[in-house]
C-alpha cells in the first residue's frame, strides 16, 4: 500500500504522541498512536472495533496508564494510508466569518454572535483523499481551518471550563461550493458535498497544542493563498464549545471547524476557483498538514431498487 502523503508532510510537528486512524494491507483499518514518522497500533488493546477512534477517545483515560512505557512505533508511515481520524462523527459544525481579516476581505462587519452551520458525516474526507470537483458547479473553493475534537460529554459548560471538554485538534479544509452556498440565505448547501470536509492527519492532544497562537496557512499548487494566526479568531475554541453546549449535548468525537482566515479564492480579483488537478495543502503550526488533489466527481451511485 502506498501512502500518497509522503512522510515529509507529516514530519513538521513536535514529537508528542498523536492519535491516528490508518489502514495497512496486513492489518486493515486500525487506530493507533504516532510520533509523526511511525505508528503503534492499538488494535490489540482497544476492546471495541479496532478502527473506532470515538471508542478510543472514550477509553483513553483508562488506557494511557495501561499502555505506560509499552509504546513501540513499529509501522513505518509509508506503509500506512492515513484515514479521517474519525470516520463518522456524531455531529459536525462549522463557524462562519470567525477571522477578522476574512470578514474584512468580504466587506462584512465582524459578527457579534457566532454563526454556525452543520455538515453531515458524508462530508468527511481523509487527510490525503481526493477532493471531488462537483459536476453541478465549477465554483470550488478552499478554507484552511483548525478543527476541534470533543473528548467529553458536556452541556451548559462555561467558557472557563470548556477547554476541559476538548480532546484534541486537527488540520481541516472546509471545502466550499460557492454558488451553492449563495443559493439561499443559509450557507449549508455549499458546505455539505461528499468528502468536502477533509481533516487530519491525526489528532494532536489538547495538552500539546496552543490554539491561541499557531500559524495557519493554505497553498494551492505551492502558491500561498492563506496565511494567518489562530490568535486572530473572533471567537476562540473555548467560546465556541461553550456556546454550542448551551443548545445541545456535545459528545466524544463531535468535531468543530473553527473558521478560516482571508485569502479564499472566491474573493480574489477575479475569483480563482479550484480546478481539476490542483493540489491543496493546508497546514497549522504544530499540527502538521493535509494535502488533497482536486479530481472530477466520479459517476453517480445507482438509486436503491
Amino acid at each position: 500500500m502506498m501512502d500518497r502523503s509522503n512522510a515529509a508532510l507529516c514530519a513538521n510537528v513536535r514529537h508528542s504522541v498523536k492519535f491516528v486512524r490508518f489502514e495497512t494491507d496486513e492489518g486493515g483499518i486500525q487506530v493507533g498512536l504516532t510520533d509523526g514518522r511511525r505508528i503503534m497500533s492499538l488494535a490489540g488493546i482497544l476492546k471495541a472495533d479496532p478502527g473506532d477512534m470515538i471508542a478510543l477517545i472514550e477509553a483513553w483515560n483508562d488506557l494511557h496508564d495501561l499502555i505506560g512505557d509499552l509504546i513501540s512505533f513499529d509501522v513505518p508511515m509509508h506503509r500506512a494510508r492515513l484515514l479521517p481520524p474519525i470516520a463518522r462523527p456524531g455531529k459536525i459544525f462549522g463557524i462562519g466569518l470567525n477571522y477578522l481579516d476574512h470578514a474584512s476581505e468580504g466587506g462584512i462587519e465582524a459578527p457579534s454572535e457566532q454563526m454556525w452551520f452543520s455538515m453531515p458525516p458524508t462530508a468527511i474526507g481523509g487527510p490525503f483523499d481526493t477532493i471531488d470537483l462537483p459536476r453541478v458547479s465549477s465554483a470550488l473553493d478552499y478554507e484552511v481551518e483548525l478543527v476541534v475534537v470533543i473528548g467529553k460529554r458536556c452541556r451548559h459548560v462555561t467558557r472557563e471550563r470548556a477547554a476541559d471538554a476538548i480532546f484534541g485538534y486537527c488540520v481541516g479544509n472546509d471545502v466550499s461550493v460557492r454558488d451553492w452556498q449563495l443559493k439561499t440565505s443559509q450557507v449549508t448547501l455549499g458546505k455539505i458535498f461528499d468528502g468536502h470536509a477533509p481533516f487530519g492527519p491525526w489528532i494532536t492532544p489538547a495538552a500539546d497544542f496552543d490554539p491561541a497562537n499557531a500559524r495557519i496557512a493554505c497553498y494551492v499548487n505551492g502558491e500561498e493563498r492563506q496565511s494567518s494566526n489562530t490568535r486572530h479568531m473572533i471567537f476562540d475554541p473555548a467560546a465556541q464549545v461553550s456556546l454550542l453546549s448551551q443548545a445541545m449535548t456535545l459528545e466524544p468525537g463531535d468535531i468543530l471547524f473553527t473558521g478560516t482566515p482571508s485569502g479564499v479564492g472566491a474573493l480574489m480579483e477575479p475569483p480563482d476557483y479550484l480546478k481539476d488537478g490542483d493540489i491543496v495543502r493546508c497546514e497549522i503550526e504544530g499540527l502538521g498538514a493535509i494535502e488533497n488533489v482536486v479530481s472530477p466527481e466520479p459517476a453517480a451511485l445507482s438509486a436503491a431498487s
